[in-house]
C-alpha cells in the first residue's frame, strides 16, 4: 500500500524543471548542453536593487513580517497597479508570495473545491493543471489556432464553457506562446464569464514583454464589474531579472484576499524578509533597465523565429511577447535517429537533447503536443550555437 496520498501520486513533475535537471546532470557529466528549458532571463538583477538588499541585511532587517508583505511592499505594488495599469487597491487586498506560482496555487486553492472546473485555454503553463487537481477541481481544457497566432477568442470561449465553471485563466502574454489578447476580444470574454459568475485568474508575469507596439491591457482593468470578479497576479521575475529572489504578488476582491492570507499564513508565513526591500526597490526606483531587457528580447526573437523558420523540417509563429519560441516540429515525425523513430514531440525533444545536446520542452507538456518551446532568454551567441546544432542533426535524419 502507497504511502503517498492519492492527490500527490497524481501529480505530474513540472516538464520544464525536470528538463532543465536533465539538461544539468548532461552539463555535470561533461556533455556540453545549450538549455532553451527555463524561462529565465540572462540578465542578472539591476545594481539599485542588489543594493537595496545589502542594505537591508547590514541593517538587519532579518525577522519575520507580516503574513502578506511588509506594509511599504503592498503600498509600492498598490502604487505600480494604479501607475501602469489604472488599478485602485489599498494594501489589504493584496498579498505578497513567494513567486507567482505560489500565488496562483494560493489563489487556485481559495477559489476552487471538490466539482469546480477551470477553464484553461492551451497552450498553457506547465503548473496551471497541476495546481489546479491540487486545489480539488478539474480543468476544462481547450486548444487555440496556430493560425489565429494562438490568441483565444470569444467565440472558443463560448463554444467551451460548462455549467461547474468557476474560474477561467488568463494568462497574457502566454507561456509557452507569447500571444497577447487583443483588447476587444478579452473585454468579450471577460462580459460572458462574468455574467456566468465565473471568476478571472490574470497572470500578468510577463506584461512588460510585448512588442511591435501592442498593447497590454490586464482584465481586471476592463470594468469595475470585471475587477470584482478578477485577481491579478504578478511577479517581479521576469520584469527585473530576479527569478531566484522568488517575489510575486496576487491582488483581488478584499474577501478573497483575507482567505489567501490566511492559508499562507498557515503554509508559508511571509517571504524573505530582505527579497521584500529589493522589491520595494525595483518597483518604485529607475525602471530603465526594464526597457533595456525588452529591447535585447525584441531583437533576439527576431532572429530566433527566423532562423526557426529557415530550417528544414520546423516553423514558428512569432510571438506577441513573453521570451518564448513555440515551434511546430511535427515534419520531424516519421524521421529515425539509431534505432528510434520520431512519432512526437517527446520524442523530438529527447533527439535534440542527445544528437544536437540542446535541450527544450516538449509541446505536451503544455497540453499541446505537436511543438517544442524554445526560450530566448539567452545570449545571442548561445542561441545562435544551439539552433545551429538543431540544423545539423536534423540535416543528418
Amino acid at each position: 500500500m502507497s504511502m503517498i496520498t492519492k492527490k500527490i501520486s497524481q501529480i505530474s513533475p513540472s516538464a520544464t524543471e525536470s528538463m532543465s535537471a536533465l539538461a544539468n546532470k548532461m552539463k555535470r557529466e561533461g556533455i556540453d548542453i545549450i538549455s532553451f528549458a527555463q524561462g529565465e532571463p540572462d540578465f542578472d538583477t539591476p545594481e539599485n536593487i542588489k543594493a537595496a538588499a545589502v542594505r537591508a541585511i547590514q541593517e538587519g532587517f532579518t525577522k519575520y513580517t507580516d503574513v502578506p508583505g511588509i506594509l511599504p511592499l503592498r503600498e509600492a505594488i498598490c502604487a505600480k497597479l494604479k501607475r501602469e495599469n489604472g488599478l485602485d487597491y489599498e494594501p489589504a487586498d493584496i498579498v505578497v508570495s513567494a513567486g507567482g506560482k505560489q500565488a496562483l496555487f494560493e489563489v487556485f486553492a481559495t477559489l476552487c473545491e471538490e466539482g469546480d472546473k477551470v477553464m484553461l485555454p492551451t497552450p498553457c503553463y506547465v503548473s496551471y493543471v497541476e495546481q489546479i487537481k491540487l486545489a480539488g477541481a478539474s480543468a476544462l481544457l481547450f486548444p487555440t489556432k496556430e493560425e489565429n497566432n494562438f490568441r483565444v477568442t470569444f467565440d472558443e470561449v463560448r463554444e467551451n464553457y460548462a455549467p461547474g465553471v468557476k474560474a477561467f485563466v488568463v494568462n497574457c502574454p502566454n507561456n509557452p506562446t507569447g500571444c497577447v489578447y487583443e483588447e476587444d476580444e478579452l473585454r468579450k470574454i471577460a462580459e460572458f464569464l462574468v455574467e456566468k459568475g465565473v471568476y478571472l485568474v490574470s497572470d500578468d508575469v510577463y506584461e512588460h514583454l510585448i512588442y511591435d507596439g501592442r498593447k497590454f491591457v490586464t482584465a481586471a482593468s476592463l470594468s469595475p464589474r470585471i475587477k470584482e470578479k478578477t485577481i491579478v497576479v504578478n511577479a517581479l521575475s521576469k520584469t527585473y531579472a530576479m527569478t531566484g529572489w522568488r517575489v510575486g504578488y496576487a491582488a483581488g476582491p478584499r474577501e478573497i484576499m483575507t482567505a489567501v492570507n490566511n492559508y499562507q499564513g498557515h503554509v508559508s508565513g511571509n517571504i524573505n524578509s530582505i527579497a521584500q526591500i529589493a522589491a520595494i526597490e525595483a518597483l518604485s526606483g529607475p525602471q530603465e533597465a526594464v526597457s533595456v531587457m525588452a529591447a535585447e528580447f525584441a531583437r533576439r526573437r527576431e532572429y530566433i523565429v527566423d532562423r526557426i523558420n529557415s530550417i528544414d523540417r520546423m516553423s514558428c509563429v512569432k510571438p506577441d511577447g513573453a521570451f518564448y519560441a513555440f515551434a511546430n516540429v511535427q515534419g520531424v515525425y516519421g524521421a529515425s535517429f539509431g534505432d528510434t523513430v520520431i512519432r512526437n514531440d517527446l520524442d523530438v525533444s529527447r533527439f535534440f537533447l542527445e544528437e544536437a545536446h540542446v535541450a527544450v520542452v516538449p509541446g505536451v507538456a503544455f497540453e499541446y503536443p505537436g511543438y517544442v518551446r524554445f526560450v530566448f532568454a539567452k545570449s545571442m551567441e548561445a542561441i545562435k550555437e544551439g539552433l545551429d546544432r538543431v540544423e545539423r542533426a536534423i540535416s543528418r535524419l
